[in-house]
């Protein structure tokens, strides 16, 4: 699977995922693809820093489930690759203003775009874990939870989170 990303903090989430997948899943397949440039997602017939369709296809395939994390409005993303082949099989988290006065964490909790919701997206998407994806629910909401409760009264992001670093 692809799981892309745009933007600091879905990186960093979307990092924390493959992470997390790793750790879960360690035969599993995944190829990250940081978005810098937006425009390459459009055609280059469409935009001048746009790619070709042979090379949109060689990062996100044409048939395989890419979860992208974005720092704007989902849609932005689904118009860009409409006319991409493998259109269909993105499925994009982005910002839906949720939140107020919170934890940098429990920002993109309330979006959706934190790592669990990207990691139990991936395993909802990969046919051979779907069987999986009650348990995976279970475990990751329960550490939801736990982070709830821990911005409840500490005020601030869980150390395991705000402590994260990627390594190889």
């Amino acid at each position: 699977m692809v799981m892309a990303c745009a933007g600091d903090v879905p990186t960093l989430e979307t990092l924390a995922a493959v992470t997390l997948l790793r750790n879960y899943v360690p035969d599993i397949r995944i190829r990250v693809v940081n978005v810098v440039d937006l425009m390459t997602l459009e055609s280059q017939t469409e935009h001048p820093h746009g790619l070709v369709d042979e090379d949109f296809d060689a990062l996100f395939t044409r048939d395989k489930p890419v979860i992208f994390a974005f720092h704007g409005y989902p849609p932005i993303i689904h118009s860009l690759t409409y006319r991409r082949h493998n259109h269909d099989n993105f499925h994009v988290r982005g910002y839906k203003e949720e939140g107020a006065t919170t934890t940098p964490f429990d920002m993109v909790v309330l979006n959706n775009l934190d790592r669990y919701q990207l990691a139990l997206d991936a395993i909802s998407r990969i046919p051979r874990l779907r069987r999986e994806r009650q348990t995976a629910t279970d475990r990751y909401w329960s550490t939801m939870e736990r982070h709830k409760l821990y911005v409840a009264e500490h005020g601030e992001d869980m150390p395991e989170v705000k402590n994260w670093r990627w390594t190889s």
